[in-house]
């Protein structure tokens, strides 16, 4: 059974973009059953070109990468998520919905790229996107299907202060 998760920003242009680009992009490699999304609290309709450069740059698939209301996965028909992450601290803040499931939750902070001077935010990016990576790799190795939530919930909140 796909292990689904989560991963939250407030605009889903930058940060979590990445997390679900990196989740992805391992899942693939390793051959492991498991798919990532993205979505937003307030979603900008856009990915900004720095995250798509870098992306690209570490030869990571962004073809599908969309910005999305983190709504669409509370509703009835949506996959099932295992677990829920916060990348950014205002996304964490703010109310979520009702996670069909009752999804592992946990909160990693990282500070946005995309506030820094233009000149700065192809190597900002690129830094939070092999910190992002070196999360997601470790996340997609956790033996999901055999850990309950009990069981789960400190692992990630772990990989998550790493």
């Amino acid at each position: 059974m796909t292990t689904h998760i989560l991963v939250l920003c407030t605009h889903n242009s930058a940060r979590s973009v990445l997390a679900e680009a990196m989740f992805n992009h391992w899942a693939r490699k390793l051959g492991i059953d498991a798919k990532a999304f993205s979505a937003g609290a307030a979603p900008s309709g856009r990915i900004h070109p720095q995250a798509i450069a870098a992306l690209n740059a570490a030869g990571v698939e962004v073809s599908g990468l969309a910005s999305k209301s983190m709504d669409m996965f509370a509703k009835a028909g949506a996959p099932e998520m295992g677990v829920v992450i916060t990348v950014c601290d205002s996304a964490a803040a703010q109310p979520c919905p009702v996670w069909p499931g009752a999804p592992v939750r946990a909160h990693w902070s990282y500070p946005d790229p995309s506030v820094a001077l233009e000149q700065e935010q192809a190597q900002r990016f690129e830094l939070t996107r092999q910190a992002i990576a070196y999360r997601m790799l470790q996340l997609v190795q956790l033996p999901f299907a055999e850990l309950d939530n009990k069981a789960l919930q400190p692992l990630v909140q772990r990989i998550g202060e790493s």
